[in-house]
C-alpha cells in the first residue's frame, strides 16, 4: 500500500479534482481539511470520492463529548478511511468518537501540531517538551480505544515503540530540498516512514510544485 495522501486543501474544487487526478497513480490517499471541508462541504467530499481514493477528513474534532460523537455520526454517509480528532479533548470524548465512528474508519488522534514547538506550548500553558506531550497525548488516545494518533516524524518513533500496532499519521513532511513554510518539525518522508509510520501526509511538496506528478512521483520513490 502507497502510504502517501495527498493534502488537497485547496479553495476551488476544480482545481482540488484537476491535481487529484493527476497524481492520483502515485498516493495512496486524498486528505481533505478543514478549509476544504468548509468550503465545499458533503458535495466536495462525494466529488473527491468519485475518484476512487480512500479519503481522510483531517477535521481535527474537538468538542464535549456527545457534539463530538453527534458530529461523527453525521459523516458516516462520506465513508471516510480516517477522520482526526484532538486527543486534547479527553479520554471520553475520543472513547464516544470511536463508538460513533463508521465500522472501517479510523479515527486517530492529534497530539500536538507540526507548527508548534516546546515555547509556544508553555505559551498556553503546557509544560515539558512537544516530545513529552506526545507521549502523553499518545497513551492516552490508545487507553480511549482510538486507532492511533497524528504526531510530527520527530515523535514517531517512540510512540511506535511504546504503541506497536497504533495507526500512525505523520503530516508536516518536507523532502531533503523542501521549504518549511509554518511547520517547525519536519523530517522527510522516508525518515518518517522508517520509523514507522503509518500514513505520510503531504501537501504543498506536491500540490505547489511546478510538475505535481513528478514530484509526486520522486517522493513515491525514496520510500
Amino acid at each position: 500500500m502507497n502510504p502517501i495522501y495527498l493534502a488537497l486543501d485547496l479553495p476551488r474544487l476544480d482545481a482540488a479534482l484537476a491535481l487529484a487526478q493527476k497524481v492520483k497513480s502515485h498516493v495512496g490517499g486524498l486528505k481533505l481539511g478543514l478549509e476544504f471541508f468548509c468550503a465545499h462541504g458533503h458535495h466536495g467530499v462525494h466529488e473527491v470520492a468519485k475518484l476512487g481514493l480512500p479519503l481522510f477528513l483531517d477535521l481535527k474534532l474537538h468538542d464535549i463529548p456527545n457534539t463530538v460523537a453527534a458530529a461523527m455520526q453525521a459523516i458516516h454517509v462520506l465513508e471516510p478511511a480516517i477522520v482526526t480528532v484532538h486527543a486534547a479533548g479527553g479520554r471520553a470524548m475520543m472513547e464516544d468518537a470511536k463508538a460513533a465512528a463508521g465500522e472501517h474508519c479510523k479515527v486517530v488522534g492529534v497530539t500536538v501540531l507540526t507548527s508548534l514547538d516546546g515555547a509556544d506550548l508553555t505559551a498556553t500553558g503546557i509544560g515539558g517538551s512537544a516530545h513529552d506531550q506526545v507521549l502523553r497525548l499518545a497513551d492516552l488516545a490508545a487507553e480511549a480505544g482510538l486507532d492511533g494518533i497524528v504526531c510530527s516524524g520527530h515523535e514517531v518513533g517512540d510512540v511506535h515503540r511504546r504503541w506497536k500496532d497504533g495507526y500512525l499519521v505523520v503530516p508536516g513532511l518536507r523532502p531533503d530540498d523542501g521549504h518549511h513554510a509554518d511547520q517547525k518539525r519536519t523530517v522527510t518522508p522516508s525518515a518518517a516512514r522508517r520509523a514507522g509510520a503509518s500514513v505520510l501526509v503531504i501537501g504543498r511538496p506536491i500540490s505547489r510544485a511546478d510538475d505535481p506528478v513528478s514530484a509526486a512521483r520522486a517522493i513515491e520513490g525514496t520510500l
